[in-house]
């Protein structure tokens, strides 16, 4: 049996003659297929979230391009999800690949900074609820090292000779973990949230002996594609999506950049999927901004620009999809501590009138300031909708496509948005993926 320095020396090896047998001129398009391919096939994941992977992996070879390196938060409800199976699929092809689950504070830090490896943390959730200091430590290097600039401090040196060291935290990293990550962490990363794989959604066993000749063969294409394009991509401008907030926009610009760069329609294909998921995924940085937003749809809904604090309470509490139906010990929340949440944002009670009487409450344009500056822009939508009744569709006279469609782990997928009836209209740009193809034999269920 191999031992591990002389595995990493084989690997080495094949990397070198697949690199050196890799031209300048790599298909850049259709290696993102490959890359796409490679790690939908064995682990569940939507559309969105492979194509969102894929372009991290080839971030994983330029990320010295760019000034920020966006955090891959993998999470999941529940055990068996497929979180560390993407962890160990991306170890296979990922550059300077660490995967680990726990090191101590002084490795941890040292490392990153020697090596600038692709992190590939497992079991966060333990690790930010375990030990103190290796919490700490790793909350810093984390929220620091999405950027160039990123740096951790640490003592070095011995008695009198006891000094301090600045040590760069600056490289890609994926986290993997049951739960939310701390906010200041999830804030940096693209959430890709895992979900166990139902009956009938099909994923192909990972052996990690099976597949390395065809990883080396990723790696040395990345390797190869990574040499000719990565210093290109220092000054790119891609157009990035006005729906995500700047931290959001800092973090997706270096994928986005390299799905300008693939060609093929990438680039739109890319901003949809990055969209879709920092979007439908984004929660707010507090409760005071569920606050905020619960509130302005409660004004949306009414006729009138003033309310009672005691009725904004009641409609708050009425939202069964929020917590201040339960908000002290079980019970409503409060006028009062409607108020107290409210407070940070100069927002406070005063006497209203309300047709012949006057009562302590609120107007819109209390709000306006805070709605403008922390949420962004709504279209006006009622807290609970009546499902009404289904109606046969009827044929698109005007051709067009909307979204992903639902994610299919099969082969031949052939394309990432959903196509509504052409009757007459002309095709233009590139929209869909690239047509997946591949062996499904070899299957099983989950992920």
């Amino acid at each position: 049996m191999l031992r591990s320095r002389e595995r990493e020396e084989i690997l080495r090896c094949i990397d070198e003659q697949q690199a050196a047998s890799a031209t300048a001129t790599v298909d850049a398009s259709d290696l993102m297929n490959a890359v796409y391919k490679y790690v939908r096939r064995f682990v569940y994941l939507s559309e969105e979230q492979a194509v969102v992977v894929a372009l991290w992996v080839f971030h994983t070879y330029v990320f010295e391009s760019a000034e920020t390196t966006p955090y891959l938060a993998v999470t999941s409800a529940e055990k068996g999800c497929g979180k560390t199976r993407l962890l160990e699929v991306l170890n296979t092809i990922v550059a300077n690949p660490w995967l680990t689950g726990r090191v101590t504070t002084a490795v941890l830090v040292r490392k990153v900074d020697g090596e600038k490896p692709t992190l590939l943390l497992d079991e966060s959730d333990a690790a930010f609820g375990g030990e103190k200091e290796y919490s700490e430590a790793l909350r810093g290097l984390l929220n620091t090292g999405y950027r160039r600039s990123g740096k951790s401090s640490l003592c070095v040196g011995k008695s009198s000779e006891m000094n301090y060291k600045d040590f760069s935290t600056f490289c890609p990293k994926c986290i993997a973990g049951i739960g939310k990550l701390p906010d200041t962490v999830a804030d940096r990363s693209i959430p890709i949230r895992l979900k166990r794989a139902a009956p009938g959604e099909l994923t192909e066993r990972f052996r990690e002996r099976n597949v390395q000749q065809e990883a080396a063969g990723l790696r040395g294409r990345l390797k190869a594609w990574g040499a000719a394009t990565g210093t290109s991509l220092t000054d790119a401008r891609p157009l990035l999506p006005e729906e995500l907030s700047d931290r959001q926009q800092d973090c997706v610009e270096p994928l986005l950049a390299i799905a300008e760069a693939l060609g093929q329609g990438w680039g739109e294909i890319g901003r949809a999927a990055v969209k879709s998921l920092c979007c439908e995924h984004a929660e707010s940085n507090s409760i005071r901004i569920n606050l905020l937003s619960d509130t302005r749809t409660i004004f949306e809904r009414r006729d009138g620009e003033k309310i009672t604090s005691t009725e904004l309470a009641s409609a708050l509490a009425a939202i069964e999809t929020s917590p201040w139906g339960e908000w002290s010990q079980g019970k409503p929340i409060t006028p009062s501590k409607l108020a107290r949440l409210l407070s940070p944002f100069e927002v406070r009670p005063h006497t209203i009138r309300l047709g012949q009487g006057t009562s302590k409450g609120y107007e819109r344009s209390d709000f306006e300031d805070a709605f403008r500056r922390y949420l962004r822009p709504s279209i006006p939508q009622p807290l609970q909708e009546t499902p009404e009744t289904s109606h046969p569709s009827h044929v698109n006279e005007n051709a067009g496509s909307r979204g992903f469609c639902k994610p299919s782990q099969m082969s031949n997928v052939t394309s990432s948005d959903c196509e509504i009836a052409n009757k007459e209209a002309t095709c233009d740009d590139v929209t869909f993926l690239l047509p997946i193809t591949g062996d499904t034999s070899d299957t099983v269920n989950g992920g």
